[in-house]
């Protein structure tokens, strides 16, 4: 898992490119490894890897961005560092793509700088997304990505959740998708993704493959980050239906009496 130089996630969009990104960037920190990791998301406005560049910098953890980026600013271009990073960098290279085939347009544009041999080209798939709910949407979409990028996919990512709501069921049926996924498009499951605080109840072995442990770091922006719990289950109480709305009565208007006309006037 992540044994190569360079690693790119690809996928459809909302799939969880961005938090795996950045979970397999500190966690390569983790080993002691130096990581850049290359934000190269040309499409959504939010859900960024350098929205947490501050965080992940104490770990030694370098975020590339857009060339173009100033307060109120954020413009869709490619940093013109890219060339350099993939070809003369010595550092781990972890990079989050924006999603779907027009994302994927990003990796074709320097697809000739990219290190032969180092490189592995990953598609997170989640099935619990709209799109790619059934395994021939999943299929499709993967070509059609592989096609934009000008770059064979190398494998492929197991990251079926519904965040604070994903149960073991869910990943499992996930991980039974992906691997009926792979056998069609004959490639491997290079690894999958569990949130912490699934992991215990998980036994031994129960993925073919590699897991990687996902701590939620990306959230909306109208979201704090220390209330994940916000996409919990509605309560009882916020089931309740509204009560109609009262209909304001509008009251009697008291005619103001006339005023004596001064005499003269």
């Amino acid at each position: 898992m992540l044994d190569h130089r360079v690693t790119i996630l690809v996928g459809h969009f909302g799939s969880g490119k961005t938090e795996i990104a950045i979970n397999s960037a500190l966690e390569l920190a983790g080993r002691g490894e130096r990581v850049t990791l290359v934000d190269l998301d040309t499409v959504k406005p939010y859900f960024r890897c350098r929205a947490l560049a501050s965080r992940v910098a104490e770990r030694d953890v370098r975020v590339v961005a857009s060339d173009v980026e100033q307060a109120g600013l954020d413009a869709p271009r490619i940093s013109s560092d890219l060339h350099d990073i993939f070809a003369k960098d010595e550092r781990r290279v972890i990079v989050d793509v924006g999603g779907d085939p027009v994302g994927a347009l990003a990796i074709g544009a320097v697809s000739d700088a990219l290190p032969v041999g180092e490189v592995e080209h990953l598609v997170v798939l989640n099935f619990a997304r709209p799109h790619t709910e059934a395994v021939a949407q999943a299929v499709a979409m993967a070509r059609a990505i592989e096609a934009a990028a000008r770059l064979p996919l190398t494998g492929l990512v197991a990251n079926t959740n519904l965040m604070g709501e994903t149960t073991l069921d869910i990943l499992r049926d996930g991980l039974r998708l992906t691997a009926q996924t792979a056998a069609i498009l004959n490639l491997p499951i290079a690894f999958a993704t569990v949130e912490e605080r699934l992991l215990g109840a998980l036994s031994p072995g129960w993925a073919p493959c590699p897991v990687l442990p996902i701590r939620r770091l990306v959230f909306p922006p109208v979201v704090p980050r220390e209330r994940p719990a916000a996409w919990a289950p509605l309560s009882p109480i916020a089931r309740r239906p509204l009560p109609p709305p009262s209909v304001a009565v509008p009251r009697a208007v008291t005619p103001h009496p006339r005023l004596p006309i001064a005499k003269g006037a």
